[in-house]
């Protein structure tokens, strides 16, 4: 890492003040050029220090940046991840208070709820869907409490900005539907996802890294590089297969997986 202890800390304040306030703060790659992915790895660990010492409670993960098109915007050829909070949680069907986030967008996703631990150096699909429990469809609700892009400077936020601010990850809406995933092909779920009933975008699982588990797979074998798993009842997010559809207030959001189920909310 390139940063100091001091620095790190500093970061993950002004993450937690963001947030707190709903006052988005500057970028990070700006603040720190030399910064790396440990380093904001490190940001991100602090700024869910400060949520657990304030009573949160770790309910899961997030993956992002699976799909060939995410990565290469931010110029990056592996996945990313966050931290999943209790508070973070909304039921199917949930009205999303209007000052709850800073500038909102929706990704749908399938969700894995896991039923044992995953942890090892080498993780198989078929050891993903052995530890999992069931599959259900799911909204990601994205914010950005670092700027998207410098309002003085014009310069855009990059991975590494994104990979502080808990890979932009702020809630998740859960569908009521369970799949076993032994009994169905994830690359061939998809979704139709609408904001006021009309259609914003489409797409299947194929989109996150051809097989959804292997996403899960990565991230377990991230989580053991640094002696950590993805725990038995843990919720995991294995990444969008969609564009992020941008929100606004009174917008209701539906997600049709057809025989995966449903999943919606409204801003």
């Amino acid at each position: 890492m390139s940063l100091t202890i001091q620095q790190i800390e500093e970061a993950s304040q002004r993450l937690d003040r963001a947030e707190q306030n709903r006052q988005q703060t500057g970028l990070m790659s700006l603040a720190y050029p030399n910064m790396t992915m440990d380093d904001a790895y490190a940001i991100q660990a602090g700024w869910i220090a400060h949520k657990l010492a304030k009573g949160g409670r770790i309910v899961g993960h997030k993956i992002g940046l699976t799909s060939k098109a995410m990565q290469a915007a931010l110029k990056i050829d592996i996945p990313d991840s966050g931290v999943l909070f209790d508070d973070m949680l909304f039921k199917s069907g949930s009205h999303i208070p209007q000052d709850r986030f800073i500038q909102p967008r929706v990704e749908a996703e399938i969700a894995f709820v896991m039923k044992h631990d995953l942890a090892g150096d080498s993780i198989s699909v078929a050891q993903v869907i052995a530890a999992t429990d069931y599959l259900v469809p799911s909204l990601e609700i994205l914010d950005t409490r670092i700027h998207r892009q410098c309002p003085q400077t014009g310069v855009a936020r990059n991975v590494f900005d994104t990979i502080a601010d808990n890979a932009a990850n702020a809630g998740l809406v859960l569908g009521a539907q369970r799949t076993d995933p032994k009994d169905v092909d994830m690359r061939w779920i998809g979704a139709i996802v609408s904001a006021n009933g009309a259609v914003e975008e489409t797409g299947l699982g194929a989109g996150v890294l051809n097989q959804p588990a292997l996403g899960i797979a990565w991230l377990a074998e991230r989580l053991n590089q640094y002696g950590d798993s993805i725990k038995a009842g843990e919720i995991v997010l294995s990444g969008s297969f969609i564009r992020p559809i941008e929100t606004q207030a009174g917008a209701l959001i539906e997600a049709d997986f057809g025989e995966f189920g449903q999943v919606s909310c409204r801003f």
